[in-house]
């Protein structure tokens, strides 16, 4: 006997055909489109860069790059010329006069040579500002200024300096020690130099600050020679 279909559909077959009805489309798109506009608000709109911008970020590279180049020209120049610093001694020197006087001043007279020397081979030096001064122990008691002067290379130069302490004060303790020295035939007089010196090679010019401390040991007038000395040289 023929089958007939089933004018009655099963539960399962319309519960399947309302759900592909009336279910709503699946939530990607919206979802989607909702983020990109989200995306789109919190980032700041496109704008173009400022021409002055790239121009100042040019000029910015061209003059690192100088930078670099200029101090890597530098360096080779250092390399080869090997610069050193000039120096400073006192060859001879000469203790004319002590005379204290009470209670607490000191006259006193020192002539000594300042021998001034530049060791470079490649490099001319000009002293711009001299200025030596004469201490005992810690205590100024003398001060001279010498002209400038243009030192050729390997040149030594001879400077005659005549100090004078013409009614110094003297703390208590210090001419206490004055007078053991004088005593004692064995004076010990600090004397420091500032320095600036000026060094050029071709387009390059530098300038820089040297300090001198010498310390010499005189006899005691009348005979006042240089017994000894100690010096050096730095920036």
């Amino acid at each position: 006997m023929p089958s007939h279909p089933n004018p009655f559909p099963s539960s399962t077959t319309t519960n399947n055909t309302i759900k592909q009805n009336f279910l709503p489309p699946p939530p990607q798109a919206t979802f989607s489109n909702t983020t990109q506009r989200n995306h789109q608000r919190l980032l700041p709109p496109h704008r173009k860069t400022n021409p002055l911008v790239w121009c100042g970020a040019i000029l910015c590279f061209f003059f690192s790059l100088l930078l670099i180049l200029s101090g890597i020209l530098i360096l080779i120049i250092f390399l080869f010329i090997k610069p050193r610093n000039p120096a400073f001694d006192i060859p001879n020197a000469s203790l004319n006069t002590i005379v204290l006087l009470s209670p607490f001043y000191l006259n006193g007279d020192l002539t000594f040579l300042a021998n001034f020397s530049n060791p470079n081979h490649k490099l001319d030096l000009i002293f711009d500002y001299i200025s030596i001064e004469l201490y005992f122990s810690d205590h100024l008691i003398a001060a001279q200024g010498l002209p400038p002067f243009t030192q050729r290379q390997g040149e030594q130069r001879l400077e005659a300096v005549h100090m004078i302490s013409s009614e110094v004060y003297l703390p208590t303790h210090l001419l206490l020690d004055l007078q053991k020295q004088v005593g004692s035939n064995s004076v010990v007089y600090n004397i420091r130099g500032t320095f600036k010196v000026k060094v050029s090679f071709g387009v390059f010019h530098f300038t820089y600050w040297l300090y001198s401390r010498c310390f010499i040991q005189l006899s005691a007038p009348p005979s006042g020679v240089l017994i000894g000395r100690t010096c050096k040289t730095n920036k």
